[in-house]
């Protein structure tokens, strides 16, 4: 059963809200890519446009949106998500997770891309304006 912590970030109000989702709230993450635009209302939050930013599995080992899948690999790396070098140059191997949601996946990092606002109008059908002769009450100027 998939549990998700979620990280929501807003940069419009500069504000983060952390949630959780578990079990069938949860299983529209699964398989989505790190990068990919989602709509709020599959987590419960209508109106707004998400993009799946981050996240890092029950371990505390980051997803790289480079590396395929969503399985556990060993990557050299020089730089990025899950290693920083203290110098120049130097590059090392490190345990990073592919950028696929999985069930193995417990903390992901949201950004609000823009509010969806929904306007819902009445529209009534237009309406033909009658001839002037058809009003009733009123004379053409020829009579």
């Amino acid at each position: 059963m998939a549990k998700f912590k979620l990280i929501i970030s807003d940069p419009a109000s500069r504000k983060v809200t952390i949630t959780e989702l578990e079990g069938p709230k949860a299983q529209p993450l699964i398989s989505r890519e790190l990068g990919e635009t989602i709509d709020g209302s599959l987590l419960g939050l209508g109106g707004k446009r998400l993009k799946i930013a981050g996240g890092s599995d029950k371990d505390g080992i980051p997803m790289r949106s480079d590396i395929h899948g969503g399985a556990k690999k060993y990557v050299v790396l020089a730089g990025g998500t899950g290693f920083k070098p203290k110098s120049s140059g130097e590059r090392r191997r490190k345990l990073v997770r592919g950028r696929m949601i999985t069930e193995e996946t417990y903390q992901l990092n949201l950004v609000v891309e823009k509010h969806v606002k929904e306007k819902i109008e009445k529209k009534t059908p237009p309406t033909k304006p009658e001839p002037r002769d058809a009003v009733k009450g009123v004379k053409s100027s020829g009579d």
